[in-house]
């Protein structure tokens, strides 16, 4: 099989400010569309068979800004559910709670119809992607399949993928706009790249923006 292209979506407002956002539908901002097409020439060289994205606009416009065609909207790659924490800060919560962590606590209980998730059910999820990446693997042995998605669930996933526990993802940081790549060296699974992603002082000078014209280093 190829391998797993893992993308986070460009940089929105909450995650700028480290708001934890999951169902709350935000647009990219004007970085994170720069973010988003600095990734086309770093898969203009795939073989993608297969883009899974996110059922969000963050993702779904980060797919389409990085040059990935036909992407097939995915709910199970929606971001952990942070519940009664939605749009909270870490600064926030340690007010409270100073010793809470999202990773081994979970989140405190939301509304109905998102009352949040354990790391466990995250990781439940996770395993699903994994199974439908990997059947997309056997029909097409070697070409890629990327998921477009969220930094907490993609952590979560890559850890299932190496076969650890969902709170082992505190282990694998993501930043916005970032691309990861996981194989397999001698049949094992690995990750063979993490994390790469052009710095915001040389993406405003390189990466043009939709019309063809490249930006100005000053922030917006």
């Amino acid at each position: 099989m190829g391998e797993l292209i893992l993308i986070r979506h460009g940089e929105t407002e909450w995650s700028r400010s480290g708001r934890h956002t999951s169902y709350t539908d935000l647009p990219l901002t004007a970085l994170g569309e720069l973010q988003a097409r600095a990734l086309a020439p770093l898969l203009a060289d795939r073989r993608i068979a297969l883009t899974l994205v996110s059922p969000s606009v963050r993702a779904r416009r980060t797919a389409e800004l990085a040059g990935l065609t036909a992407p097939r909207v995915t709910p199970e790659l929606r971001e952990w559910d942070y519940g009664g924490y939605e749009g909270v800060t870490t600064d926030e919560i340690h007010r409270t709670r100073p010793d809470w962590n999202l990773w081994t606590d979970g989140v405190t209980p939301g509304s109905g119809t998102h009352p949040g998730e354990t790391p466990g059910e995250v990781g439940a999820r996770a395993d699903r992607v994994l199974a439908e990446a990997a059947e997309a693997a056997r029909r097409d042995t070697d070409r890629d399949v990327a998921l477009v998605a969220h930094s907490h669930f993609l952590r979560v996933l890559t850890a299932r993928y190496l076969g650890l526990t969902p709170a082992e993802g505190t282990l694998f940081q993501l930043a916005t706009g970032a691309v990861s790549r996981l194989g397999t060296e001698h049949g094992r699974p690995v990750i063979t790249a993490w994390n790469v992603a052009l710095p915001e002082s040389l993406l405003r000078r390189i990466v043009p923006d939709g019309e063809g014209n490249h930006r100005s280093p000053e922030r917006d």
